[in-house]
């Protein structure tokens, strides 16, 4: 079984996705932190993430083992992964990765998980359920602002929103899968809405799409 969970940064769809996982003892994978380690790469050799060929190069050498999850997880790092996710050749470089990972999930799991932006409509199109993760940009910019406070970041939440709003423009805007609710997906807001309620609204979802 694939589950698809697709949404805007700081929608909470990585958290929810995570939570899903455990919860049916399923495989997951976080495919933004795929782009955010290409983007990391190519930064950390002193490159430009911008520049096609070295995304490229980084996209084909990724080696998932060796991903560094703080180094990720910077403001910096989500820039460069929005800037190399535009490519179609890194976007094709990951997309079989991604869908192998689905469709043979590791450690002989019964299902699958996968987050991100183009899940149900370009990487698992025939996914068993859908859900699009959303929340206002100003509160998805201040749940990633007290994230990055928390880990010592000086950026101002004011700075955070105006990244976030570039952020979403760039991924609905790209070429190349663009960022966009599938036709049969869930809409599952959570501007309002705990992790614990939101969570609970998937699992009806989904097990709803199971029985």
């Amino acid at each position: 079984m694939v589950i698809a969970i697709d949404g805007p940064a700081a929608s909470g769809k990585g958290t929810l996705a995570r939570k899903l996982a455990r919860h049916y003892d399923f495989a997951y994978l976080d495919t933004g932190s795929l782009y955010r380690a290409v983007g990391q790469t190519v930064r950390a050799a002193g490159g430009d993430p911008s520049n096609e060929e070295a995304a490229v190069a980084a996209a084909r050498d990724l080696d998932l083992t060796k991903i560094d999850e703080a180094a990720i997880r910077t403001r910096e790092a989500g820039e460069a992964a929005s800037l190399v996710a535009v490519m179609p050749a890194v976007r094709n470089a990951i997309l079989q990765f991604q869908r192998d990972f689905a469709a043979s999930p590791p450690g002989g799991k019964k299902g699958a998980v996968l987050d991100g932006r183009d899940i149900g409509t370009v990487v698992c199109p025939d996914a068993d359920v859908k859900i699009f993760v959303t929340a206002s940009p100003e509160v998805r910019a201040r749940r990633r602002w007290l994230e990055l406070k928390g880990s010592g970041s000086a950026v101002s939440e004011a700075q955070v929103l105006e990244d976030t709003r570039e952020r979403d423009k760039r991924d609905a805007e790209r070429a190349t899968s663009p960022m966009k609710q599938a036709d049969d997906a869930h809409l599952l807001d959570t501007t309002d809405l705990s992790i614990e309620t939101a969570f609970g609204e998937a699992v009806r979802i989904i097990d709803k799409s199971m029985s």
